[in-house]
Formats: C-alpha cells, sequence, structure tokens
C-alpha cells in the first residue's frame, strides 16, 4: 500500500534529521477557494512579455506592463527570450527519453531527502483523502552547471550536455526578469541579484490518465511555489491551470513562449504588492506531457522581509525579516503547500 502524503512529510522529516520537530499538517485541498470549475473562455488573457522591446529602447513601458501583470496575474509569458528553439526542443526530449527509461534505471535517484542534490519523485495515491497524484519529477540542483552536472543521470546520453545548455540560457533569462521586476518595484536594478543564488530544476512528466480506484486524479495538486520566481517551460500538451479573478483558467502553451509566475518570497519582498500564484495541473486522457519548472530562490542567509522603499505610514510591513533558511526549515515543519506558509512570518500589528 502506498504511503500517504502525510507519511511522507514524515518521512521527509526523519531523513532530514527533523523527526524530532513538532510539525502540523495541512490539507491544501481546504485552503483552496471553493470555485465552479474552469473559465475556457478565459484563456488568451496570458499576459505576453516580449523581452527584445524589454533590452530595447522601451524598457521603461515593458517594466510597467510586467509589473501590472504580477500585480493582477501573478504570472505572464515571455516570447523573444533568446532561449535557442533547438536547446529547448533538445531539453523537452532529454526529459522524455528519461521517463521512457525502465524502472530500475529511473529508480536510482528516488530519494525521500528534500536536501538531495537530486531526486526523483514519483506519483502517490493518498487513499485517505481519495486522491492519486501522477506527477513523476526528476528535482536537482543546476547553478553552476559544472558544480553538480556530476550527480546528474548519465542516461540518456546526451542528459547533461541538453540540461546543461538549457539551464545555463534559463539563468541568463531570470536574472534579466528579476532585473525587471525589480525596478517595476521601484527599486534598484540590482535589489533581488544581490540576494539571489540557487537555480533547481523540476522534470515533470506527467502520463496519460491512469486508471485508479480513488475518486479524483490530479497532475499535481494546488500549491503556490516557495520560490522568488518560477519560469516554467511547457510542451505542446495543455495542463496548468491557474487561479486569476477568483476563477480557474487554462494556461494553454504558447510556441517556443516561457511562463514566469511570482513564488512566495516575492510576495514577501514585494510587501505582498504581487502574490504568489495558485496554480496546478490537470491530467490529459490522450497525451503525455512534460514540463521543465526552474525555481529561483535565495541564498541561505538572504534576509527576506518588505524591501524598506515599499514600508511607509500607508503600506505597513505585513511581513517581517526572516532568512531564507529559517523559511525553507519551517517548510518541514508546517506542512503547507500555499502562500499561506508565509503567516509564520507576519509582522506584528503594534
Amino acid at each position: 500500500m502506498a504511503p500517504t502524503i502525510l507519511q511522507q512529510a514524515g518521512d521527509h522529516l526523519a531523513s532530514a534529521g527533523a523527526n524530532k520537530a513538532p510539525y502540523t499538517y495541512t490539507d491544501p485541498l481546504s485552503e483552496v477557494p471553493t470555485l465552479s470549475g474552469v473559465d475556457v473562455s478565459a484563456d488568451g488573457t496570458t499576459p505576453i512579455i516580449d523581452m527584445e522591446a524589454l533590452l530595447g529602447p522601451h524598457r521603461s513601458e515593458i517594466i510597467k506592463q510586467i509589473g501590472l501583470a504580477c500585480e493582477k496575474n501573478g504570472f505572464f509569458a515571455v516570447k523573444n527570450h533568446g532561449i535557442p528553439e533547438m536547446k529547448i526542443n533538445n531539453m523537452l526530449d532529454t526529459a522524455r527519453e528519461f521517463f521512457h527509461l525502465p524502472d530500475e534505471e529511473r529508480l536510482k535517484f528516488r530519494s525521500t531527502d528534500p536536501n538531495s542534490v537530486i531526486r526523483l519523485v514519483t506519483g502517490f495515491q493518498d487513499k485517505t483523502r481519495n486522491i492519486f497524484v501522477s506527477r513523476q519529477s526528476l528535482k536537482f540542483h543546476s547553478h553552476p552547471v559544472e558544480e553538480y552536472k556530476s550527480h546528474w543521470p548519465s542516461n540518456p546520453p546526451s542528459f547533461r550536455e541538453n540540461v546543461g545548455e538549457y539551464s545555463a540560457s534559463v539563468r541568463e533569462v531570470e536574472v534579466a526578469i528579476l532585473e525587471a521586476i525589480s525596478e517595476s518595484l521601484g527599486l534598484e536594478r540590482d535589489y533581488i541579484d544581490k540576494i539571489l543564488k540557487g537555480h533547481y530544476v523540476s522534470i515533470n512528466y506527467y502520463p496519460a490518465c491512469q486508471e485508479s480506484e480513488l475518486d479524483v486524479t490530479y497532475g499535481v495538486r494546488t500549491h503556490t511555489d516557495p520560490t522568488i520566481i518560477t519560469i516554467l517551460m511547457q510542451d505542446d500538451v495543455p495542463g496548468l491551470q491557474v487561479i486569476n479573478d477568483d476563477k480557474w483558467i487554462n494556461v494553454n502553451p504558447l510556441p517556443n513562449a516561457v511562463v514566469v509566475h511570482v513564488g512566495d518570497i516575492l510576495q514577501a519582498l514585494s510587501n505582498y504588492r504581487y502574490k504568489s500564484l495558485l496554480h496546478q495541473a490537470i491530467v490529459n486522457c490522450e497525451k503525455e506531457r512534460v514540463s521543465i519548472a526552474s525555481y529561483c530562490y535565495p541564498s541561505d542567509d538572504a534576509m527576506i522581509g518588505p524591501a524598506k522603499k515599499l514600508v511607509g505610514k500607508d503600506h505597513p510591513a505585513i511581513y517581517k525579516d526572516f532568512t531564507y533558511r529559517e523559511f525553507h526549515e519551517s517548510m518541514w515543519r508546517v506542512k503547507c503547500s500555499t502562500a499561506k506558509r508565509l503567516d509564520l512570518f507576519r509582522a506584528r500589528a503594534d
């Protein structure tokens, strides 16, 4: 019998050396607004940012568009980002090849340790909550590439080369976007860059619908990301859904575009001006789906909290200062999959 997510959480704590730490469990489903289905008509409302224009004479106008998208939508798509189409296709092909390998080859990387340099996470059944989560993902550090690539799979043979090239290109996009986001908040261009540390990749594989005796099948359940931003590359199979204007909407793939969305850490840095994006993935009953999520996060000792320029008499601090290490450790004590995990760091009212 497969372990429930609560049992898996206990395994995570034990493997991380935190088995004696008290923690609570919050069912992510209970945190999500009750919404009536998906507003299919809203598809096409994805804000689209032209990165070529961001690097040109219209930079100030594009920065305003990015700020508006972060504030009103929590996400946007980026076109003309400079990642060569060949690198994108190679990355997606490599991802499929890896997940088509025999089980014994893939399971070499299975780990319950969330601090592992690389780990495979498989789908699971949570019979307690009558849910089947089908996503499989290979998660690993990727910056700097030369420091980590020896830990990556050597099978398929192209894995290290293709993933390394893609990760280096995404890193350039990441830095440019973060500079623009800093400016959109009225901060120095390098404000976020100063706390930037790592780049973490999750190669996600969603098999076509699998039969289950459980009532609900998810690709991945509703959550926010504990990041500054996340950059997502999707193949041509739809699956990403986000909450926008109190409705679920589909964010269908745009050819050679990436989706950028706000994470929990940016919510804190912006003093709740930019909200961490609630999103989920659905499964497709006819086709498998692949996505590549690149997570941007700060150094462990980086001080997180509202930027001083964003705090004043009319805009009191929503969060107190805390380190990223404190935030990361708290995630394994308070089992919560949304930005509510930031509530531990809310500022006290005077």
